[in-house]
């Protein structure tokens, strides 16, 4: 690779991160060493962070585990993504009306975030980017 790939990570691969018992934990840690090896350049939407907490309180019934979570996101050097009235201008366009319900305007964002930084992969387990003509970091990194 001639330069960092660049990864805009969702929601669900955060909750698969720190979830041992998520069906996603061991190829997301498989994807999180492979970003590391390459020293990827990885965005953090705001929106998928707050979304990915949110979770994080209901499946581990634990504010103390939410706010843990959030303190590492904030304290870290993360690249946090803001969203503004431009990337909600730009996520619509990958809104519709009819699809699913668990196609929401979260991932409709981080399309988007995608979409404006240019990246070479999302990092996340839903084929709701690969409908949308993104590529899956797990296809981008873990060819097999």
């Amino acid at each position: 690779m001639d330069r960092q790939p660049i990864i805009v990570v969702d929601a669900d691969a955060l909750v698969a991160q720190i979830n041992h018992n998520d069906v996603h934990h061991r190829k997301a840690v498989d994807i999180t060493q492979a970003l590391i090896n390459v020293n990827a350049q990885i965005f953090y939407p705001i929106t998928a962070i707050i979304e990915a907490n949110a979770h994080v309180q209901r499946i581990f019934n634990s504010t103390a585990s939410a706010y843990g979570f959030a303190r590492l996101m904030a304290d870290t050097s993360a690249q946090v993504v803001g969203v503004n009235k431009q990337t909600l201008v730009d996520a619509i366009k990958y809104f519709d009306p009819q699809t699913s319900k668990k196609n929401t305007l979260f991932d409709c964002i981080v399309a988007a975030v995608a979409e404006e930084n240019e990246a070479d992969a999302i990092f996340s387990f839903d084929k709701f980017y690969k409908r949308k003509g993104f590529v899956l970091a797990s296809d981008y990194f873990l060819k097999s």
